[in-house]
């Protein structure tokens, strides 16, 4: 199990690396936060979602940045690593893996909420065994492979979506909701209060996980350095776009949440309402298969995260920086998180999103950092308005942004991203004196 020096194959074009973010993402995902954000924003969740895209340009744009400068599948991390320092790097790396680690652990058990209330009768493990087979099989054979398949899936999603409109507008044509298909109500009206809406939209900005995480495809995209800032860009507006008319859509059929029984799982029910009993059943199987998109997109990008620690030194690099000699995947990697989404069979769905958030808004506050640290401080690109708007306010605003989502986050995320990045302390500092393994130092560059 020696580490291969082939590294990882390159196959991906921007369409497909378009589509492994769009998959992380999950297209359907604007219909399971509609009902808590509709009665946190009043009713205009579309507004919310418009403040929520506009927050997350300004990160994908510091992505944008490191990537050309540094195109490693290390995402965050190789930022980090080589702006700061490799015990700095390492500390992110290892919090990011909460967001990577257990993306598809989530994914597993939204599968298994859904298919059980489908089918109620058949053992939740059955289909947690099954998902994780799958996207475990994929991820092993190549990840061109995962992003064909995830191409059909985003196919099927947005054609359900499109169905969906479809049929929102004709109920709200013929007299449901607000009774007409043109309104500005969704995006303001006169009681609108900003407060609500910074809070709706901290929620929202979760959606958007995803666009980040195809950074760490860059060394298997050939020009990754410009393929993937097009592929992040692209992401994020595609996906902003998309919830933002979804969502308009949606508010114009539910201006309020006096219809729905259950504001916090509301998507069972919009089905319902809009399409009926057979309708609900068709979107309830098809968003389990989006969920396994997502799934399928989280494994390949733990895997790579681990792969670019386990090479630098930082996880023990016999296991963890392995390349299957023929299908050229961090096989190994790809096993391990196989394994490890098989805790969703008793895992605390609430727990798994804490720790989600936490390492998210950590690996993003760091690139917003990274980009004033390098380009603005180290490089000197402070000589320009461009330069002051490019590598400093933006990066700032971004940086700003997470901070508001900081500031809303639960306690329990702070409590257990806490223990987690002490424990990772500890691995760190158990590994350096008395492993006495030294992390790969990072190449100097002053271009």
């Amino acid at each position: 199990m020696n580490a291969q020096p082939t590294g990882l194959k390159k196959s991906l074009k921007l369409w497909h690396v378009v589509i492994m973010g769009l998959a992380y993402l999950t297209p359907m995902a604007v219909f399971d936060t509609f009902g808590i954000v509709t009665e946190i924003t009043e009713g205009h969740v579309p507004t919310a979602y418009l403040f929520a895209l506009i927050g997350m340009l300004f990160t994908a744009m510091s992505y944008g940045h490191l990537v050309r400068k540094f195109p490693s599948a290390g995402s965050a991390y190789t930022y980090a690593q080589k702006v700061f320092h490799p015990y700095v790097g390492f500390m992110v790396g290892w919090v990011s893996l909460l967001d990577y680690m257990f993306m598809p652990m989530i994914n597993m058990l939204l599968a298994k909420i859904y298919m059980e209330a489908l089918f109620p009768g058949v053992a939740p493990w059955t289909y947690i065994l099954a998902l994780a087979a799958v996207m475990t099989f994929l991820n092993l054979r190549g990840i061109k492979l995962v992003a064909n398949f995830n191409s059909l899936i985003v196919i099927m999603q947005f054609s359900i979506i499109a169905i969906f409109v479809g049929l929102i507008a004709w109920g709200v044509y013929h007299g449901e909701g607000l009774g007409t298909v043109a309104s500005s109500r969704p995006f303001f009206s006169e009681h609108m209060n900003m407060v609500p809406l910074l809070t709706g939209a901290s929620i929202l900005c979760l959606s958007f996980l995803g666009f980040d995480a195809i950074s760490t495809l860059c060394e298997e995209t050939p020009n990754a350095d410009k393929v993937i800032p097009r592929a992040i860009l692209l992401t994020a507006l595609i996906g902003g776009v998309l919830f933002i008319s979804v969502s308009y859509f949606l508010q114009l059929f539910f201006p309020d949440i006096s219809r729905f029984q259950q504001p916090d799982a509301v998507l069972p029910e919009i089905a319902l309402y809009v399409g009926g009993k057979l309708f609900q059943a068709v979107v309830l199987v098809c968003t389990t298969v989006a969920v396994l998109a997502s799934g399928l997109a989280s494994h390949a990008g733990v895997s790579r995260l681990l792969y670019v620690m386990g090479r630098d030194r930082a996880l023990p690099s016999r296991f963890f920086a392995y390349v299957h000699p023929k299908w050229q995947t961090p096989a190994l990697n790809v096993l391990l998180v196989g394994v490890l989404a098989l805790s969703a069979v008793s895992f605390d769905l609430e727990m798994a999103l804490a720790l989600i958030n936490f390492g998210a808004l950590v690996a993003f506050t760091f690139v917003n950092l990274a980009v004033i640290a390098h380009f603005y401080v180290k490089l000197g690109h402070n000589k320009t308005l461009r330069d002051h708007l490019l590598f400093l306010l933006l990066p700032l605003c971004g940086a700003a942004c997470i901070g508001v989502l900081w500031l809303n986050l639960e306690p329990a995320s702070f409590e257990l991203g806490l223990i987690w990045a002490a424990l990772g302390a500890l691995y760190l500092l158990l590994r350096l004196t008395v492993f006495r393994v030294q992390l790969r130092q990072p190449e100097t560059d002053a271009s």
